[in-house]
């Protein structure tokens, strides 16, 4: 496009954005005094809260549909043994290290032998982040 063309798009561009905020302003000022406050502000309102229940239902996360079900491809892609896979249910439970070892019977030092294992696989550096990649990546529920 020329720059003529480009200019002359512009010009009638702001002419009718002018021309439509004119019109609107006349509206408005119309609306205004023929209803009462009262009545504007109930509408304000409901429009707002409209709005919010809107936004809210759109940021809410959802809960999955049905079932649970593991995704062994990644498992397996992943090269993540059964017992680290345990390990990993159990640090989404929020059980410590020494939680965790009395409840499979290994000792703490295993333990963090399996995470460090899991934070490498998982490619991550804390527990909120293996645990968030492991229910992205759906091997855990």
């Amino acid at each position: 496009m020329t720059k003529s063309v480009f200019s002359t798009i512009i010009l009638y561009a702001v002419a009718l954005a002018a021309a439509a905020f004119a019109l609107q302003w006349l509206e408005y000022k119309f609306f205004l005094k023929n209803i009462p406050t009262d009545i504007y502000i109930v509408m304000l309102a409901t429009l707002f809260v409209s709005l919010g229940i809107w936004v809210g239902y759109r940021l809410t996360a959802r809960s999955p549909s049905g079932p649970f079900e593991r995704n062994d491809p990644a498992l397996k892609s992943l090269g993540i043994s059964n017992r680290e896979l345990e390990v990993l249910e159990a640090l989404a439970t929020g059980q410590s290290n020494k939680e965790i070892a009395r409840t499979l019977g290994i000792s703490p030092n295993t333990i963090k032998t399996h995470i460090a294992h899991l934070f490498e696989k998982l490619a991550v550096d804390r527990r909120v982040l293996a645990i968030e990649k492991a229910k992205t990546l759906r091997l855990i529920p």
